[in-house]
């Protein structure tokens, strides 16, 4: 059996959903497990929803309806007016309705999962049902019921043994009966709340649903025609890799390349399960395969580039070096607060760390640093070059000023602002 995973760009509307049914009529007679992201920039405008709930601004309704009037607009112009979705895709929003009507209890990450999680949900009600509409037999589940994970908000993890019981259960029958269609992203905890596997976590679900069930292989379908040595946002010269061992592409990620979730490989090289990389206009196209023995030049380096980045600095107050202890300190509260190290530098006096800019978790990070001297700066770019040369180095910091910089045999890494 083959999982799918289609994410936010392929289905941004009615011509991206029709073109899924496409690229699924191409492999009738496989059994098909397929994952969902929600639609287009939807997880963005969730966010800003559920931060404009949590603080209790004016343009909560106004977010709210953006939201919605997207998605009917989208059902508007693939079914017709008394079908079944519009019911389904309403009482849905209705878990939405619900959180909106009371003012804000709980905390800003349990507030998130509820909230920012329906996009998924959403999403796949209006692909099963128009894949069943095109005579695709599609049985619509739901993820938090099959993927169970800690109390996490945000970031779950995935509670393994309970997860591949449940899914090796049930999911099996479902796929001799048809296409299974299932959420991204989406969790649940053993209370039935929903949690959220961490940003572009789409990817980790088909991992999750391909390991528990031995699949043949995951196909992302994506919006570049593979994996390449760069966004091509960014950069006009790219090339795509036709291969890439498990390894590298564990190591893109780890440094935020944001064409795999980070978490996406260890599931799938454990079950030494294929990760294909594909253009979803173009399904006949080779793509990129991840896989244990893949045969690699690189011909040009990978460049990643993150932007939003912090450079914060700690000292000891007495102006004492930085000890172990002082680390596994520091260490413990970045931990505490939910924060990715990106890069890091020790010196004499001073420990530096680089990391997302999550405006909800970093005022209370610096609060928990009151018994150290801080320094920060924000707005920063962290770029990762591997298999990185010299001059590839100086063109990309030209005319930038250098706050850290790291180099490795493989890694070149800099701060830049």
């Amino acid at each position: 059996m083959l999982v799918f995973k289609f994410g936010g760009a392929s289905v941004k509307d009615a011509a991206g959903i029709a073109n899924i049914a496409e690229v699924v009529k191409l492999y009738t007679g496989k059994q098909l497990l397929i994952v969902v992201s929600a639609m287009g920039k939807t997880t963005n405008a969730l966010e800003k929803l559920a931060r404009a709930y949590a603080d209790q601004t004016d343009e909560v309704h106004e977010l709210y309806d953006e939201v919605k009037n997207y998605h009917f607009e989208i059902i508007g112009e693939l079914f017709e007016d008394k079908h079944p979705v519009y019911d389904e895709v309403a009482n849905t929003f209705v878990e939405i309705d619900w959180m909106l009507e009371d003012e804000p209890q709980d905390d800003f990450d349990f507030i998130y999962d509820q909230l920012v999680s329906v996009g998924e949900l959403i999403s796949t009600r209006i692909v099963a049902a128009y894949l069943n509409q095109q005579q695709l037999k599609t049985q619509w589940i739901d993820a938090r019921g099959y993927i169970h994970t800690d109390n996490t908000y945000r970031e779950g993890n995935v509670q393994w043994d309970a997860t591949n019981q449940s899914i090796q259960n049930n999911i099996p029958s479902l796929l001799e009966k048809g296409i299974v269609l299932t959420q991204g992203f989406l969790g649940g905890t053993s209370e039935n709340f929903t949690t959220t596997l961490g940003r572009e976590g789409s990817d980790y679900t088909a991992s999750i649903f391909a390991s528990c069930l031995g699949a043949e292989s995951v196909t992302t379908w994506k919006d570049v025609p593979g994996v390449l040595n760069a966004d091509p946002k960014l950069f006009a010269d790219t090339i795509k890799f036709d291969e890439l061992t498990y390894t590298e592409a564990i190591e893109m990620t780890y440094y935020g390349a944001t064409i795999i979730h980070p978490k996406t490989i260890k599931p799938l090289q454990n079950a030494g399960i294929p990760l294909l990389v594909k253009p979803f206009n173009n399904p006949s196209e080779q793509g990129t395969v991840i896989k244990d023995n893949a045969t690699t030049n690189f011909i040009k380096p990978v460049i990643i580039v993150k932007q939003n980045q912090v450079l914060l600095s700690l000292s000891a107050k007495n102006y004492s070096f930085i000890t172990e202890d002082h680390l596994s300190d520091i260490f413990g509260r970045l931990a505490k607060n939910h924060i990715k190290v990106n890069v890091m530098q020790t010196s004499a006096l001073s420990f530096s760390v680089c990391f997302d800019k999550d405006d909800s978790r970093f005022d209370t990070l610096l609060k928990s640093f009151t018994d150290y001297n801080v320094k920060y700066n924000t707005g920063l770019t962290l770029i990762t070059i591997r298999h990185y040369y010299p001059e590839t180095l100086k063109e990309l910091t030209f005319n930038k000023t250098i706050l850290l910089e790291q180099t490795s045999r493989n890694t070149a890494q800099v701060v830049v602002r």
